[in-house]
C-alpha cells in the first residue's frame, strides 16, 4: 500500500492489497477500499451526507462506501458513504457521487459530473463532462451520456408535499444521449436510441428511435450498422 502525504484514514476503514492513495487524501470511517484502487490528490472517500430541511432523500448514507477492486477515484472528487463503486470504474476528477449510488463495473464518470442519491448507473457506462445525472434515475449498461446533459426528476420544481414521488430518467441500455441535452421527469430512453445534442426530451423514446429539436421530436430509427454490437 502506497499513502501519499497529508493524509487522514479512519482507523476503522478498510485497505485492500496495493491500494495507492495520494496526497490530502480523506478516508472517512467505515470506508471500504478494494485491492488495487488507485484514490489521487485531494479525493474524499465516505463522507457523510449533509440534506437541507426539505430534502425528502433518507437522512443517512446507509451502508458504508464500497469501492471495488481496480477501480480509480481522480482528483479531488468526492464519493459520499452508502455509495458503490464497481471493479474498473473511473470517478473523474472533481466528480460527486452521493449516498446509496451505484456506478458499475468498468464504468466512467467524467471530470466535474454529479451522480445524485439513489442513482443507478450500469455496467460499461460512459458519463462525459459536467454531466448530472438526478436522484432515482437509472442508466442502463453501455450507455452513452454526452457533456453537460442534464436529467431532471421534479415537474413541480419544489412546489409540492412529501407525498410527490421525484421522478428520475429511464436511460436503457446501450442508448446514447447527445452533450446539453435535457432529459424531463420520468422520461424513459428505449434501448439503442439516440438523442440528439440539446435536445429537450418531453416524452420517452422508443427504442432505436432517434430524436431531436425542442421539444425533441422522432425523426428515423437508428441503423443496424450502428448497433452496439457492430461497434464492439
Amino acid at each position: 500500500m502506497s499513502v501519499g502525504p497529508y493524509c487522514v484514514v479512519a482507523d476503522d476503514a478498510v485497505l485492500g492489497n496495493g491500494v495507492r492513495l495520494g496526497a490530502h487524501v480523506v478516508v472517512h470511517p467505515g470506508t471500504v477500499i478494494g485491492d488495487g484502487v488507485e484514490v489521487q490528490d485531494g479525493a474524499v472517500l465516505g463522507k457523510p451526507p449533509k440534506l437541507a430541511r426539505h430534502s425528502t432523500a433518507p437522512r443517512d448514507g446507509g451502508d458504508p462506501l464500497v469501492i471495488e477492486a481496480g477501480a480509480v477515484v481522480c482528483c479531488r472528487a468526492i464519493v459520499l458513504a452508502g455509495a458503490r463503486v464497481g471493479a474498473g470504474a473511473i470517478i473523474g476528477d472533481q466528480a460527486f457521487v452521493r449516498e446509496r449510488s451505484r456506478v458499475g463495473e468498468g464504468s466512467v464518470i467524467g471530470r466535474g459530473s454529479a451522480v445524485d442519491n439513489d442513482v443507478v448507473v450500469g455496467a460499461r457506462v460512459r458519463v462525459q463532462t459536467d454531466v448530472y445525472l438526478t436522484a432515482y434515475s437509472v442508466v442502463e449498461d453501455d450507455v452513452f451520456v454526452g457533456p453537460g446533459a442534464c436529467t431532471t426528476n421534479d415537474s413541480t420544481m419544489s412546489r409540492h408535499d412529501r407525498s410527490y414521488e421525484l421522478r428520475g430518467a429511464l436511460l436503457r441500455r446501450a442508448c446514447r444521449i447527445g452533450g446539453a441535452a435535457v432529459i424531463t421527469p420520468g422520461v424513459e430512453v428505449g434501448e439503442e436510441a439516440f438523442v440528439a445534442a440539446g435536445a429537450v426530451v418531453t416524452r420517452d423514446v422508443p427504442p432505436r428511435g432517434v430524436v431531436m429539436g425542442v421539444p425533441a421530436r422522432l425523426v428515423r430509427e437508428v441503423g443496424d450498422e450502428d448497433l452496439l454490437e457492430r461497434w464492439r
